[in-house]
């Protein structure tokens, strides 16, 4: 599960916020503890509580004394909205950047944009009505 070349406090880290950003951790659920990561997946529990200390210093979970972490209120919220900037900075700034230096106007960025995502949402879920003359 964590092969990536990233720390594995890390790759664990990201696996919660994504959990979280998927909604398979909803706010106020329990998270697997430090020793249930560390059991589960065969590594350090210091490994694992570095992932939950940083995922504490971000408000993405919080320790109920004695009980366990959960999960933030708002954190999905919160994690999307980073996300978006994110994407706006790493993704979409640079395009726009590509496209204005091989002097492709942005409607016509826009335009691709909204033909992909259509064709893409045609192929996620086909027409159920038979074709003329289909059988």
């Amino acid at each position: 599960m964590f092969d990536g070349r990233d720390p594995l406090y890390v790759q664990i880290a990201d696996q919660i916020r994504n959990d979280v950003l998927s909604g398979a951790l909803q706010a106020e659920e329990q998270v697997m503890s430090t020793t249930q990561y560390a059991t589960t997946f065969r590594i350090n529990p210091a490994t694992a509580a570095k992932a939950f200390a940083e995922l504490v210093d971000e408000g993405v979970v919080y320790k109920r004394r004695g009980v366990g972490m959960f999960v933030a209120p708002g954190a999905r919220e919160k994690l999307r909205a980073e996300r978006r900037e994110s994407f706006f900075a790493d993704v979409v700034d640079p395009v726009l950047e590509q496209a204005r230096l091989l002097g492709i106007d942005v409607d016509e960025v826009v335009a691709r944009l909204r033909e992909r995502a259509d064709h893409a949402g045609r192929a996620a879920h086909p027409d159920p009505t038979p074709q003329a003359g289909a059988r």
